[in-house]
């Protein structure tokens, strides 16, 4: 949780401590000026603010390649424990380091950010919110220095929060998003593009109020429908719930996300989400009307229902085919082997071992557990030319093929 105040190493206190404003530069050169890299270069020094999820697995990564990381958190035990799983250090730096990446909620980013850039501690600064607009605004307002500032969001995450969740291996082949500005330097673009690269990630460019906009559609409204659906489940009947199946598993997921992180998101982008939600609520009233036409004894209205639903239906069949497929090529049909395993340890491996003697590549999988008994249905996705032969196959070594 992000707490109302922050800690710093003791032992240092010239580049960290805090002094109000936005007014400040770096030490090393001008204000206003931008410092000439090689196109060569490597990142050799950063620094964390906010050590959660997203920012100890940037930590993480970095460390892991090499960039000499210092941390830092308003919750000294946060920033101790993502120093203990290898993320960075906790001491300050003796310098300004070449990129800050602030790892703050979107409605502290702006105060962040101005802080420690009127401390000098970079000569180029980053922030990884999930809302893009109000920060930057909130930025140009303090009078800070926009060249040496690029916004940008890595579309990755967990349910999970805290650097406890954080893994280096967070972002790799995820899209992160770069909103650069007319301000922005070139300097400081080429380093958060290295960023990306140091953390195994695909960098998208975009408008910051487009981002907002796409991200409103694909990311914080379905957080809010699969709250929605799941909400209804809080004080249904036992027998219902213990029917649950995939399908209602796949679309509760991100329900289980920490409610006060989200709280955070959704009022830094409260308008693009209510705008989608406009759209749902009208699409959910007209199949509402549907779904009551389809119980009408009037011929013509059942009729009706039946168009409307059917409209419904392959409007989703639309717009579900235009999500990206695999490595983020166009979407591909599999044929599902699904087999029957047993809940010990190895049995997966074991499955996918065989898949892969009998020269078959898995595109993918999904596990539904069964209710009340130690097995499960591993759902194998395959190319459809190969499903049939790999169902042979896992039949003569011994598994449970289920047609």
């Amino acid at each position: 949780m992000w707490r109302p105040r922050w800690t710093r190493a003791a032992s240092r206190t010239s580049t960290w401590g805090p002094r109000p404003g936005c007014a400040g530069t770096s030490p090393s050169r001008p204000h206003g000026t931008t410092e000439r890299r090689e196109h060569t270069h490597t990142m050799r020094t950063a620094a964390v603010i906010g050590t959660g999820l997203i920012g100890t697995s940037i930590a993480l990564a970095l460390s892991a390649r090499g960039v000499s990381v210092h941390l830092r958190d308003r919750d000294q035990a946060t920033v101790r424990t993502a120093s203990a799983l290898g993320a960075g250090t906790e001491e300050a730096p003796d310098g300004p380091v070449e990129l800050a990446v602030v790892a703050a909620p979107p409605a502290h980013v702006g105060r962040t950010l101005a802080q420690v850039q009127a401390e000098g501690l970079a000569h180029s600064y980053l922030d990884v919110a999930s809302v893009k607009g109000g920060p930057g605004r909130e930025l140009a307002e303090l009078g800070c220095d926009l060249s040496r500032y690029v916004g940008s969001h890595p579309m990755a995450g967990k349910e999970r929060s805290g650097p406890l969740a954080a893994s280096p291996d967070l972002f790799e082949g995820r899209p992160w998003v770069l909103t650069p500005t007319r301000e922005t330097s070139t300097d400081t673009l080429n380093l958060a593009l290295e960023l990306v690269a140091l953390c195994r990630a695909v960098p998208v460019v975009m408008d910051a109020a487009e981002h907002d906009r796409a991200v409103a559609l694909v990311s914080h409204t379905p957080h809010l429908l699969a709250s929605m659906v799941a909400a209804r489940l809080e004080h249904a009947a036992d027998s219902a719930v213990r029917l649950a199946g995939q399908g209602v598993r796949d679309v509760t997921r991100i329900a289980a996300s920490e409610p006060a992180m989200w709280i955070d998101i959704l009022a830094a982008n409260a308008g693009p989400v209510a705008d989608v939600l406009a759209d749902l609520a009208e699409d959910l009233q007209r199949t509402v009307g549907a779904l009551r036409e389809l119980q009408s004894a009037d011929e013509d209205k059942r009729r009706d229902g039946v168009s409307g639903i059917e409209d419904v239906l392959r409007r989703g069949n639309a717009g579900r085919a235009r999500i990206p497929g695999k490595h983020g090529t166009a979407p591909a049909r599999y044929e599902v082997v699904a087999v029957l395993i047993g809940d010990r340890p190895g049995e997966l491996a074991r499955v996918f071992a065989d898949a892969g003697r009998a020269g078959v590549n898995i595109e993918d999988v999904r596990i539904e557990h069964s209710t009340g008994q130690r097995a499960g249905l591993v759902q194998l996705m395959v190319a459809p030319a190969v499903a049939t032969s790999l169902a042979s196959a896992l039949v003569e070594r011994g598994w449970n093929v289920r047609s």
